[in-house]
């Protein structure tokens, strides 16, 4: 008997899965704890648009990451900051400093954990740090960090 999984059943499957099971398991165990419920159609046809609706869902958000990671390919952001009578640059760029930046300057938002600094910048110089914008896709940024 083919059943669609509510839960999480130890040695069966996960939630969401169709099955095989035999008949007096689903009716003496599954169907009675609420962990199990018959595999016709119109539930099939449920899964399989869940699944459909996922895999969608995935699609469009690699699409937005690959165009965001094209976007940043030709973007330069300048930072400036504050240097000592030696030359030195006080404080550190970080990459919640280049994330703002980013969104004043060229209007493009992204989280500042998905920016990729080795450690915090502290000297004046440009840096291309990575962007993991989605798991297989990731893009860089170019930062001009100079004398205020």
């Amino acid at each position: 008997m083919k059943v669609v999984l509510l839960a999480d059943v130890k040695g069966q499957g996960k939630k969401g899965q169709v099955v095989n099971v035999s008949d007096g398991y689903a009716r003496n165990f599954l169907f009675p704890k609420n962990l199990a419920t018959p595999a016709d159609n119109k539930i099939l046809n449920e899964i399989k648009g869940k699944e459909d609706s996922r895999l969608h869902k995935i699609e469009t958000e690699k699409q937005a990451a690959r165009e965001t990671a094209e976007k940043l390919k030709g973007i330069s952001v300048k930072i400036t900051a504050q240097a000592g009578s030696d030359g030195r640059m006080y404080g550190t760029v970080t990459s919640k400093d280049i994330a703002e930046q980013l969104k004043k300057q060229h209007n493009i938002e992204i989280d500042r954990r998905k920016i990729n600094l080795a450690d915090p910048i502290k000297a004046f110089g440009t840096y291309l740090p990575d962007v993991k914008l989605y798991p297989e896709i990731t893009g860089q940024i170019r930062v001009v960090v100079s004398e205020k």
